[in-house]
């Protein structure tokens, strides 16, 4: 199974994510495009170098939203470290702990936990905040 997020980066909240069996470019699209429905449009998106990533569909949905491309070095980790660590924390704390016997199981397992990620789990580099606390926090106050 492959699991994409999209994140943001400065309050770590997962704005949306997808899990597929294969590693075609819609999950990838749909997870994008729930985002910028949801939360609005961003300036730049950051991915690695996988071919779903540099698909024309995928780019091609970046540039109809005039969204910036930033694409991490080969082999650089570092570039993209915080959606690194969420997968890291997603592995240790929800996924090699559990046992799911199908897909159906996995989604749910992966929704309670990053539910879970974004509206309790207080991280350091928040002030111990959540990154829900900390994304609308900096969201502008409605006049």
């Amino acid at each position: 199974m492959h699991l994409l997020a999209v994140m943001d980066w400065h309050t770590r909240k997962i704005l949306s994510w997808r899990l597929s069996n294969t590693l075609e470019t819609d999950f990838c699209l749909a997870a994008v495009e729930d985002a910028i429905r949801d939360y609005g449009t961003p300036d730049i998106f950051n991915t690695d170098q996988g071919s779903q990533f540099t698909s024309l569909a995928f780019t091609g949905l970046l540039k109809e939203h005039d969204i910036k491309i930033s694409m991490d070095g080969k082999g650089a980790w570092r570039d993209n470290v915080f959606i690194e660590r969420l997968w890291w924390s997603l592995k240790y704390e929800c996924v090699y702990i559990n046992e799911y016997a199908n897909p159906c199981s996995l989604r749910k397992g992966l929704a309670t936990w990053i539910a879970f990620y974004n509206s309790e789990r207080p991280h350091s580099s928040l002030e111990d905040h959540t990154p829900d606390e900390a994304y609308f926090r900096a969201m502008p106050k409605a006049a």
